[in-house]
């Protein structure tokens, strides 16, 4: 079947009537071709003809035509637009006028790397070329360092293995003449706000040695390519953007399963429905990739659509280098057939001509939407991508806004290379290196205040004006350019009394919640039970298992503001901006069946908890607009309103049950006091005065002791009444749309009612970066336009009350907080400005 013939199944297919909120066919477009250039060394042009490549695409010009005037240059077109070839023509002409170039090339992954290398082999054999990774053999880096002309690899190597020991690379340096940074979109908040800063120890390095590189840049389309490569490298860039390559026929469809039950607006499953859709492609004989969200989803994925006797694969990190490779190779010799994946094949690897990809909801930014779609159709073939819109509000925000997706790219990737901490750490780095002569700038930055800093720690050492780095401390492999934690946790895997085999590995942070004791962790759709996780060791231990579960982590989060750097008072509410203490801590885990999600128990499990101190924005309730919305039955009572002797009443409920959670039996901690629960909700008890009958309302009969993860799980029906919890929802969400980044990104948090520590109820979004990296000021900023936005979601949503689409989950006998939010939104963004009686946080999380 070809893929017109599949679309057309797909469209005319009964079970997707009415799913498709956008179906978007591009026609074929002719190359835009420009003859070879005429100062090509002939040994380059023999080498291009035997590829076959008898002209340049428009945008491979423009590029040759900048770089020859020494200007840093950045490609921003579509995916296969040969972007590399455009990076190579210029470093390979210069190569052949003077064999002492030298050339740097750092791709974001290894695999990457390994690609690129391997496809400039193919057609060009004259150049010196090696790889330079954590994966080279120690016995084989001296030579490169001596020998290589072009030197493959990745930012995460130039800062620990290159810059730290740049004496070994001094004749390297001293005639390197091209960097390329590929793949530049992925350089984007906090890795990016790093990989800018080893770009300032790089061209600091090279200077030392006498050498001032050409930076040759490409990037998937971003709303910035200029900007951010600038910020980058620090130094004018000629953008180049008008795409030139062919193109065959392509098809765009947004799916946006059907709604199963109106009342609570709830939609068949994303993961099942692409399943399902991915089954048609794959019995169609279309070679197809399904792009997942995480690590887990591509592992459940593989679960429902079976192996296929090796026809279909899965790819993800975690899985061994070997095991990526063969996939690789499976996918080009169309051995592979369907390969579910996350992110990380997203990349420009050469995995051959596919015919479709769908991707199982938005992947966070427009940039990695159209990086993905065009994985598919790689050449002049038709292809098709199809996005399946999950329930979340931000994928339903883009099913009623499809603008969002079909025009440009609305969001600008955000860097912050002056961010403190991230800065302070690379001072040190740059110190470590060479250095530092007194009002010697790094980045365009006078950094002498830092270096004092860093002298009076007794980290460097000021002698005859110059800052010289005097720690034992090797200050590189303290800091990873990815994640807050450089440290990972090595996964062994016990079978049949055999030693342990290493299956993969996982950064320190995701083990606290992906294999914790008694967890199961998915590998290649393999089951695996988590016996120990031994964070000292770095390791865990597991065994093979089949089971009719999976396990979910439970985790408690509470929020400390720190201090106020900014704040305004709003209508009814006032908005601030600020340093946070997160704490985070799983303390226990579902047990849900597979595909229904059944929950079959949970257990309680105590982990060290994980702090974080970082930036965040928050929006407080002022007492009037609380009072507003009571008085028109919108807001449910706060556990202030229980009576004077709730505090009484509540010890008393505690003592008769022995200081224990009634649901899963954890005792009380002797810093933390379990809570204690309505069983019939507290405003049940409403009189037709409108008064609660407190006396029946707080009657010990009614009352329970909870900890406050199953506090969490019984008041969830009752607080997503509160539309303070919607909007938490719903701004948790749609926030990552207008950031650029990936819902991970972002912390939510809710305090649903006043208390000692946060005197007004409200809701804080936070970076999930030490120290922040700038979202959360971002969403300071544009408080206006993403208030709006979340009331036209609501707006937009066909649910009755509420639902996973716009303010979450529905309550207790269908009732969700859609009326509540709403009228909070529109108190917060149409009444007139009423500043009066606003008060700032100091919060810590207390709940009753």
């Amino acid at each position: 079947m070809s893929v017109k013939r599949l679309l057309s199944y797909w469209k005319d297919n009964p079970l997707n009537e009415g799913c498709f909120s956008v179906w978007q066919t591009q026609p074929a477009r002719p190359a835009d071709l420009h003859p070879l250039p005429p100062a090509l060394p002939p040994a380059l042009r023999d080498a291009l003809q035997r590829a076959g490549i008898r002209s340049l695409y428009g945008h491979q010009a423009q590029a040759w035509e900048a770089a020859q005037r020494g200007e840093n240059v950045v490609l921003a077109t579509g995916t296969a637009s040969g972007k590399t070839l455009a990076y190579h023509l210029p470093i390979l002409a210069r190569l052949q006028e003077d064999a002492e170039t030298r050339a740097l090339y750092l791709f974001p992954t290894k695999a990457l790397a390994q690609d690129q290398l391997s496809g400039l082999r193919s057609w060009f054999e004259q150049a010196k070329c090696a790889i330079y990774d954590g994966d080279t053999p120690q016995g084989q880096r001296a030579q490169i360092r001596k020998e290589a002309q072009l030197v493959f690899s990745n930012p995460d190597m130039l800062h620990t293995g290159i810059l730290p020991h740049h004496a070994g690379w001094a004749a390297f340096f001293a005639r390197l003449r091209f960097v390329v940074l590929d793949e530049m979109h992925t350089y984007r908040g906090v890795f990016g706000s790093h990989v800018a800063n080893v770009v300032r120890r790089l061209k600091r390095v090279a200077a030392f040695y006498g050498a001032n590189p050409q930076f040759l840049l490409t990037s998937a389309t971003i709303g910035n390519p200029a900007e951010l490569a600038q910020a980058l490298i620090h130094s004018p860039c000629t953008l180049v953007e008008e795409d030139g390559a062919a193109r065959g026929e392509r098809v765009f469809a947004l799916y946006n399963p059907p709604v199963i039950n109106e009342a609570l607006g709830l939609r068949k499953g994303a993961a099942s429905e692409a399943a399902r859709l991915a089954k048609d492609a794959l019995d169609a004989g279309a070679q197809t990739v399904v792009f997942a969200r995480s690590r887990r989803g591509v592992e459940m994925l593989l679960t429902q659509l079976g192996t296929g006797g090796g026809a279909v694969r899965g790819y993800r990190s975690g899985y061994l280098p070997s095991q990526r490779r063969e996939i690789e190779q499976g996918l080009r010799s169309g051995a592979v057939r369907l390969v579910v994946a996350t992110n990380a094949l997203e990349l420009g690897i050469d995995i051959g001509g596919l015919s479709a990809a769908i991707l199982v909801g938005y992947p966070g930014s427009v940039a990695s939407l159209r990086q993905q779609a065009g994985r598919a159709g790689r050449g002049s073939l038709p292809s098709a991508a199809l996005l399946v819109a999950s329930a979340n509000p931000l994928d339903q925000f883009l099913a009623h806004h499809p603008e969002y997706i079909l025009g440009r790219s609305p969001e600008q990737a955000l860097i912050n290379p002056n961010h403190l901490l991230i800065l302070l750490n690379h001072l040190r780095c740059a110190a470590f290196e060479l250095p530092f002569a007194k009002g010697e700038y790094f980045g365009g930055e006078n950094v002498d205040e830092f270096l004092d800093f860093l002298t009076q720690n007794g980290e460097a050492h000021f002698s005859q004006d110059r800052y010289f780095w005097m720690s034992d401390s090797y200050p590189a492999a303290g800091v990873s350019l990815r994640s807050a934690s450089p440290e990972t946790v090595v996964l062994q895997a016990e079978e049949g009394g055999s030693a342990p085999r290493i299956i993969g590995e996982i950064d320190l942070e995701s083990a606290h919640w992906m294999v914790h004791p008694q967890a199961v962790y998915l590998h290649e759709a393999q089951q695996y039970y988590v016996q120990s996780l031994n964070l000292e060791a770095k390791r865990a231990s597991l065994i093979p298992v089949g089971l009719d579960y999976y396990t979910e982590a439970i985790k408690e989060v509470e929020v400390q503001i720190l201090s106020v750097q900014e704040q305004t008072p709003l209508n009814g509410a006032q908005k601030g901006y600020g340093e946070m203490e997160v704490s985070a801590q799983v303390v226990g885990y579902k047990k849900l069946r597979w595909f229904s999600r059944e929950n079959l128990g949970q257990e309680p499990l105590t982990m060290p908890p994980v702090r974080l101190q970082t930036t965040g924005y928050w929006l407080t309730i002022q007492e009037q607009t609380i009072a507003t919305l009571s008085a028109e039955g919108l807001w449910s009572n706060s556990p202030n309103d229980y009576g004077a002797d709730w505090q009484n009443i509540r010890a008393q409920v505690r003592a008769r049950d022995a200081y224990r959670c009634q649901v899963c039996g954890m005792a009380e901690s002797s810093s933390r006091q379990h809570h204690v629960h309505h069983k019939t909700p507290f405003r049940a008890f409403r009189l037709p005065t409108g008064e609660v009958d407190r006396q029946r309302a707080n009657a010990p009969a009614n009352l329970v002791t909870l900890c406050p993860a199953c506090h969490r799980a019984a008041e969830q029906n009752v607080r997503i009444r509160s539309g303070l919890a919607g909007l938490a929802y719903l701004l948790g969400q749609i926030a990552p749309l207008f950031l650029m980044c990936d819902p991970e990104d972002l912390g939510t948090h809710l305090q649903p009612e006043a208390s000692a520590s946060f005197p007004q109820p409200g809701i804080a979004l936070y970076d999930l970066v030490p120290a922040g990296i700038g979202f959360s000021q971002k969403l300071y900023e544009m408080h206006p336009t993403l208030l709006q936005r979340a009331e036209e979601v609501i707006r937009l949503c066909p649910c009755l009350s509420g639902c996973p689409s716009c303010v979450g989950p529905g309550g207790e006998n269908g009732s969700g907080a859609k009326a509540e939010t709403l009228a909070l939104l529109r108190l917060l963004n149409h009444a007139p400005n009423d500043a009066s009686n606003c008060h700032a946080p100091s919060t810590k999380q207390e709940n009753n």
